[in-house]
């Protein structure tokens, strides 16, 4: 069995952060009801580009999930919430602070029903501080982090990265948090108020340039692809492309000189160490260009491989996704959908040897499970006397 088999979690969640967390909760094993407003569904339902009707963003973060379609503002569907909830380990929820107290499943009210329920709420800014009552999104995160200031050309203006990394990382922040709390929950019996801010999480990942400020008090700026304290460390230009190396300490240095077929840049006064090349980057740069110039990706990266160069290609999306790593580490699935047949969606990422996430519900229609779990609820209530407390998963 994967390790969250007999777990129940009621996701109150839409878009991103939320429904990252408990797709991957269902990956291993938790059976997920994601709440949904029955007319329009999650919002990103809606989001372009769609495959066969079907919205693309919904459906890389849903799989191992029921869609139970429920109208929180009317009484029969608050009331078959809150039954649900009787019957729940962990509730997720991204809903701005305090606009569930208004509906009655703010975490004081609930835990009164259910106090070993772990209820999880993430949010942009936490549930305390003068910016709690703001909206969370990713790209308003970013630049507020400060992630922005150190993203981009160093010539050029703050950038946002490609991806939303505030709410992939807020959600692998909430499955921890709810996981610590279960473990909690299993030495007290209790669950507890896990709280999770977008805000919060992407400062975690500014470290070293806050770990610089605080030492130094000096801000680091942007330095594009350069890093900040090393080179060669950033991509270098080849015949068809570019290829990324990563020269992490002096050993390395001396290896990838060998493996470019320039042992005596090593004796040269003006790379012969990290401090040194740093000063001298520009000359380092120009003089790896015209050595490297003649060179294919596949060459360069065949020489420094030998030598143990850490160092890779820069692919386009269609390249990473087709590298056969990916497939030997199931990080490219495929899934049968009952519209679309087979879809192919990303992997979990993370590997048990004993006890494996198992992937195999695709992403729900609407309300496509609504019946089938008030059925079982009214079941359960009619035959155990304790509010339907389920354990058997």
């Amino acid at each position: 069995m994967p390790p969250l088999h007999g777990l129940r979690v009621i996701d109150l969640t839409r878009v991103l952060a939320g429904p990252y967390c408990s797709m991957l909760l269902g990956d291993m094993g938790a059976e997920v009801l994601k709440i949904e407003e029955p007319v329009h569904g999650d919002d990103t339902r809606a989001w372009a580009p769609f495959h066969g009707g079907v919205s693309t963003f919904f459906l890389g973060m849903n799989r191992s999930k029921k869609s139970v379609a429920l109208d929180l503002k009317a009484s029969d569907g608050a009331d078959a919430l809150r039954r649900l909830i009787g019957t729940a380990d962990v509730l997720i929820e991204n809903f701005r602070p305090g606009s569930l107290k208004k509906l009655g499943f703010d975490y004081d009210t609930v835990r009164a029903w259910n106090p070993q329920l772990v209820y999880c709420s993430i949010t942009g800014y936490g549930q305390q501080g003068p910016k709690r009552d703001l909206p969370g999104y990713d790209a308003v995160i970013q630049a507020e982090s400060g992630l922005m200031h150190v993203t981009g050309a160093r010539d050029g203006p703050p950038t946002r990265v490609g991806v939303a990394i505030t709410d992939y990382l807020s959600g692998l922040y909430a499955m921890n948090g709810i996981l610590l709390a279960l473990r909690d929950r299993d030495e007290t019996g209790l669950g507890q108020h896990v709280d999770i801010a977008l805000l919060d999480a992407m400062t975690t990942a500014l470290a070293l340039p806050a770990n610089v400020l605080f030492a130094t008090g000096e801000e680091l700026g942007r330095e594009g692809n350069d890093h900040h304290s090393l080179t060669p460390y950033e991509p270098v230009t080849v015949r068809d492309g570019l290829v990324m190396v990563a020269v992490g300490n002096q050993r390395l240095w001396h290896q990838f000189c060998l493996g470019i077929g320039e042992p005596h840049l090593e004796a040269d006064p003006r790379f012969a160490t990290n401090t040194d090349r740093m000063r001298h980057r520009k000359e380092l740069k120009a003089l790896l260009d015209s050595r490297l110039a003649g060179l294919t990706r596949d060459e360069l990266l065949g020489r420094l491989r030998a030598h143990a160069v850490p160092c890779g290609q820069v692919r386009t999306i269609v390249e990473a996704l087709a590298d056969p790593q990916l497939a030997a580490r199931d990080m490219v699935i495929e899934l049968t959908h009952p519209d679309l047949g087979t879809v192919r969606a990303l992997g979990n990422p993370i590997k048990l040897s004993r006890s494996p996430a198992a992937i195999h519900r695709p992403p729900p229609a609407l309300g496509e499970h609504t019946d089938g779990v008030l059925a079982e609820l009214a079941g359960l209530e009619g035959g155990s006397g304790d509010a339907g407390r389920r354990r058997d998963g």
